[in-house]
């Protein structure tokens, strides 16, 4: 069977940095190959070459040849029309790649438009039959919202809709299931695989997460350093891996517990009938007609040097709770943080207390701000809340929160977009970390990291907090991760609190069908999901 897509010599250089150096690999059609490694290792710019989508700064040499087409000497003309049609690529950061001020219906439907001229009611059928395949509930009052009115997993499943929308012989996946829970990404694993079934479309599926890949990759190609180290079939590098650092990769995990807070340690943060309702506004005076019950009524507790988890499905409303209890978006109940009431304090007298209660957002790219550098950011809050510090005592502040996320403080003179999706997610906590709070709220802080990388984060984490007595809120979807990090358990679906206990008895004897749903889907060891095709 001859190569639907096949990169030769590919050699991808910004200046005089080479980021992916003589890359090749070949993908049939129906295949799914797997490019697994670490950030920065130069999956994703392999990823974004293929269709030319790198900055003008970068310089491609060698060959990318889909359907004897050799894209990389392609005009501009020839790109366009294989762009979205014959290759469809769904990105790693849904909230930086769709349009705030678009719905999300329009922005499917634009697809449509361009590529099989539906317009008008044939769209909007066909965008609800896309966002319905892809997982989106209620699709129909959903496809006239905001990307802002989504969760980040429904996020991605929107991005998921838009790439499949005409029906592409090979789907590039950068990350595609990065912020799903575990029971939704099992869907649209299971739905890509149908769909390449259908429509013997082939992947090129990248991803940090080796249970992903096991599940429905067909080949793995494992890159370190900008090259290919080793190649072969998912089972054969599961079992056999020929490589250091491939082993190196298989062997990462989470491990260990978290540090142990004091018996009698005091609360830092209480919330007693905690609501975030959304209103639906419809008609031509947006009056409103109900409500999305994003938290409805939860009481929690977390104490000092305490991790408290907070996990569920995609929507269910646990990123939502980790913004009302630091006053980010609007709520009602009662919420005490450090012994006072902050629900009733204005914005003003409540800037004091943010120096205390610090967030890790899910998207880092989108909370990291393009025009500054990565040391203006991090600084940025010491200049709020530490104003008198002088800027030597700044950089020294800064230089120290870098290098204790494993970033080389020489790096705080580039900008977010040098870094990969890894490296910015661990800025965006060293600019948390740099005011030295005592309350985090981690929102998927490593849902963007590599296994490797996500284990030394959360031994990080873990360190922090034992050295500086902190208290974390922190929400997930990964239950390895949650495991490894979290005291206490909070389980959450459809804004309420269904289940809530110690993390290890939760795990060892769950009460409720849901939760073992969860854990059922996140420590299942799945085989692939369908047979490798054969391949020349």
């Amino acid at each position: 069977m001859s190569a639907l897509l096949s990169v030769r010599d590919l050699t991808i250089r910004f200046g005089a940095f080479e980021a992916a150096s003589k890359v090749s690999f070949d993908i049939a059609p129906g295949e799914t190959l797997a490019l697994v490694g670490e950030s920065g290792s130069g999956k994703s710019v392999t990823a974004l070459s293929v269709l030319k989508l790198l900055p003008p700064s970068a310089s491609l040499s060698g060959q990318v040849l889909f359907e004897s087409q050799d894209l990389v000497a392609a005009s501009t003309k020839d790109l366009r029309a294989v762009r979205g049609n014959g290759v469809g690529m769904i990105f790693q950061e849904p909230l930086s790649s769709l349009n705030p001020v678009h719905t999300v219906g329009r922005q499917v439907a634009e697809t449509l438009a361009l590529h099989q001229g539906l317009r008008s009611a044939a769209a909007k059928r066909r965008v609800i039959e896309l966002l319905d395949a892809v997982g989106i509930p209620n699709p129909k009052s959903r496809v006239d919202d905001y990307p802002h009115q989504l969760s980040g997993g429904q996020r991605q499943r929107v991005m998921i809709a838009m790439a499949l929308a005409n029906e592409p012989k090979l789907l590039i996946a950068d990350e595609p299931t990065t912020a799903l829970d575990v029971t939704v990404q099992a869907q649209i694993l299971e739905l890509l695989k149908k769909l390449q079934r259908d429509m013997g479309m082939a992947m090129l599926f990248i991803t940090h997460d080796l249970q992903v890949v096991r599940r429905i990759a067909d080949r793995i190609a494992v890159m370190q350093r900008g090259e290919i180290v080793e190649t072969g079939p998912v089972e054969t590098i599961f079992s056999a891996p020929q490589h250091d650092y491939t082993r190196h990769l298989l062997a990462a995990a989470p491990r260990g517990e978290p540090p142990v807070p004091a018996d009698d340690a005091p609360a830092i943060l209480e919330t007693q009938d905690l609501k975030v309702w959304f209103p639906i506004k419809r008609g031509l005076l947006r009056r409103t007609v109900g409500h999305i019950r994003a938290v409805d009524g939860v009481n929690l507790t977390v104490r000092r040097g305490e991790t408290l988890g907070v996990v569920g499905e995609s929507g269910s409303g646990k990123s939502s709770l980790g913004y009302a209890v630091l006053r980010l978006i609007p709520s009602t109940g009662r919420i005490v943080f450090l012994g006072e009431e902050v629900q009733a304090r204005s914005w003003r007298s409540l800037r004091p207390l943010r120096k205390h209660m610090q967030i890790v957002f899910q998207d880092p790219f989108g909370s990291l701000s393009p025009r500054l550098s990565v040391g203006e950011i991090v600084e940025e809050g010491l200049r709020v809340h530490m104003p008198r510090l002088t800027q030597a005592e700044r950089e020294t502040r800064v230089s120290d929160a870098l290098r204790e996320v494993g970033l080389d403080p020489a790096t705080a003179i580039r900008y977010p977009h040098e870094f990969s999706g890894g490296q910015r997610q661990r800025v965006a906590i060293a600019r948390a970390l740099v005011l030295e709070p005592d309350f985090l709220v981690l929102d998927e802080p490593t849902s963007a990291l590599d296994v490797s990388i996500q284990a030394q984060v959360i031994d990080l984490l873990r360190a922090v907090q034992a050295r500086r007595n902190l208290s974390y809120l922190f929400i997930s979807h990964d239950l390895r991760v949650v495991r490894a990090l979290a005291h206490r358990l909070v389980v959450m679906r459809n804004g309420v609190v269904v289940e809530a206990g110690k993390t290890a008895d939760i795990f060892a004897g769950p009460r409720e069908d849901y939760t073992r749903q969860l854990l059922a889907a996140a420590f299942s060891e799945s085989p692939p999901l369908s047979t490798p095709p054969n391949a020349d």
